[in-house]
């Protein structure tokens, strides 16, 4: 009996599929924030591996997804939580950062397909862009409801406490990007490695 290969639109819908509940799952995964603003979650170990894995196009359609569900009102967000607000709010700009951290990722990964300092290079510059991009966001929106705070004291609570923590993310989904790729390239997921 002939086996019937999956088309290419039906392994994107899933890994697109797949991979928003990956990034569902490690957002409720974490420690609530030790202040009012960014609690500590997985959803960064979660970026690194979707982009470390698939194409920018499955990166970018996953985390998408993931924005748009917690939009409409399903509980995706860290601390199970929903809703425009959330996007809205002052942390709001680190989520909509994700899009741009996979999407520099995937770019830089087609730099060189397969090489690992290509892929570590292309995440930490991602998760820089997050960072900027999350961090001018709090600032514009924590300053209109709130007493000035200056850039130092915003990237003490919403930047600096996750650096570590979060290159601790990286090396694990560096590591299971090497041990992943082939065996899911081979089955029709993930890019092939030329």
């Amino acid at each position: 009996m002939k086996k019937e290969k999956i088309s290419p639109q039906i392994m994107t819908v899933i890994t697109v599929g797949v991979s928003a509940g990956l990034l569902v799952i490690c957002s409720w995964i974490g420690i609530p924030a030790i202040g009012p603003f960014v609690p500590f979650t997985l959803q960064t170990f979660a970026i690194f591996l979707i982009a470390g894995l698939f194409s920018v196009k499955e990166s970018m359609m996953a985390v998408t997804v993931y924005i748009a569900l917690g939009i409409i009102g399903i509980p995706v967000f860290s601390g199970f939580k929903s809703g425009i607000s959330v996007i809205l709010g002052s942390t709001g700009g680190y989520i909509v950062g994700f899009v741009l951290a996979v999407l520099i990722i995937g770019l830089l990964k087609k730099i060189k397909s397969g090489s690992v300092f290509v892929m570590v290079s292309g995440m930490i510059v991602g998760l820089m862009v997050c960072y900027i991009f999350g961090t001018i966001w709090f600032y514009f929106v924590y300053m209109q409801n709130n007493d000035p705070m200056g850039i130092l004291k915003i990237l003490s609570l919403c930047v600096f406490p996750f650096i570590i923590p979060d290159i601790l993310k990286m090396t694990v989904a560096v590591v299971l990007v090497e041990k992943l790729s082939l065996p899911l390239s081979k089955i029709g997921f993930a890019e092939q490695k030329s």
